[in-house]
């Protein structure tokens, strides 16, 4: 087939862009369309701080008059600040079983990117490493969970066959309610009764400050992790914003030594279940809906997206089991909502410390993500 690429800046009108993920997936077991409000959001210079320190251009393909295919092309400024590795990113990546789509696009993003002087392309990325990344090889009828991307089987496929090749693997795991491993609750118990630690909930009253503290312990636990970037100020903000609607204080935690913020563990509803028969379209009726099911009938799922520990406490033996004791914490907050099960992630596939800590809890892997990179030549 004759396949034609178009670019499309961003801010411009994209509604083909933004709705083809859901002509390409729908009826998927493990696809819940997004809100088409939040999406646009996302991928828009006004609301997503991301384009701040970022270049961004979004590509489409077309057979004809018929939509086959989407990608971005992004070079993250502060990824370049921390790693100086000369790399641009794609993402939002999504096409129909054709190779020549696939090539095609990735083709375009690749000279996108050289355009700004890289040397490398790596994704998907959707938009920047603490959004969605990743492109699905494992999991595909699993229950659909927010902030973990949706593929069909033959993306990793077209990926690789397009001269990509592995760079990481991440970890999605799942966690079962009410099986707490003895060995864990041990943990827990021998931790809290340390006279200096204590492991508190988040007070919602103090949203700003007490989010503050889960920045400040991210950037430090994360800081040597692979492909790591901190949160800027305006990306902060925002995540502030987007939890105050959703954070209940029984499934965030900070732990504290000597009263000094040392961890964090942040759970949250799964609202890929809550909005699953909305088809990406929030109306009055559906905003009613959204906001009962949250706060009244509560979802049967969740996701834990953020944990750490600073790490001059990771290397001390005392405190060995307060990872640990703090997803037990979760755990106990979890019962009494009565939510049935968790998804805990992403994960690196070799963080074995973290990835230790999630076993040792009796959670299982059962979604996994891989990021492909290629030189760009010529």
């Amino acid at each position: 087939m004759t396949i034609e690429i178009r670019k499309h800046l961003p801010g411009e009108a994209m509604e083909p862009f933004l709705s083809f993920p859901n002509q390409l997936y729908r009826g998927d077991a493990g696809w819940t369309p997004p809100l088409k409000t939040e999406i646009r959001k996302s991928l828009s210079p006004k609301h997503n701080p991301f384009f701040k320190h970022a270049d961004v251009m979004f590509f489409t393909a077309w057979s004809g008059d018929r939509m086959v295919g989407r990608c971005s092309a992004q070079v993250c400024h502060e990824h370049l600040k921390k790693h100086d590795d000369r790399t641009g990113f794609f993402g939002c990546f999504d096409v129909v079983d054709s190779k020549e789509v696939a090539t095609a696009l990735l083709d375009a993003a690749k000279e996108w990117v050289a355009s700004k002087g890289m040397t490398r392309l790596r994704g998907p990325f959707s938009l920047g490493v603490n959004e969605e990344i990743g492109v699905m090889i494992e999991g595909f009828d699993a229950p659909s969970m927010m902030l973990t991307p949706y593929h069909r089987p033959y993306l990793s496929g077209l990926l690789h066959s397009a001269g990509f090749e592995k760079v990481k693997e991440i970890i999605s795991w799942r966690y079962q309610c009410g099986n707490l491993p003895a060995r864990a609750q041990k943990a827990y118990d021998l931790t809290v009764k340390l006279p200096e630690v204590r492991i508190r909930r988040i007070n919602k009253s103090r949203l700003d400050e007490e989010m503050a503290v889960v920045r400040s312990v991210f950037n430090d636990a994360w800081r040597d992790n692979w492909g790591y970037v901190p949160w800027t100020d305006a990306e902060f903000a925002k995540a502030v914003e987007e939890f105050r609607f959703i954070l209940d204080p029984r499934l965030a935690l900070i732990a504290e030594i000597d009263g000094e913020p040392v961890g964090i563990a942040i759970c949250i509803p799964n609202l890929n279940e809550v909005i699953r028969d909305f088809d990406g379209r929030l109306g009055p009726v559906n905003l009613l809906k959204l906001l009962w099911r949250i706060k009244v009938r509560s979802p049967n799922s969740a996701k834990l997206p953020l944990m750490g520990m600073r790490k001059a406490v990771q290397k001390k033996r005392r405190y060995a089991g307060l990872a640990t004791a703090m997803c037990v914490g979760i755990s106990h907050g979890l019962d009494e909502m009565g939510i049935d099960w968790v998804e805990l992630g992403w994960t690196l596939e070799d963080n074995h410390p973290v990835n230790a800590v999630i076993t040792r809890m009796g959670a299982i892997p059962f979604k996994r993500h891989r990021i492909v990179e290629a030189a760009i030549t010529g």
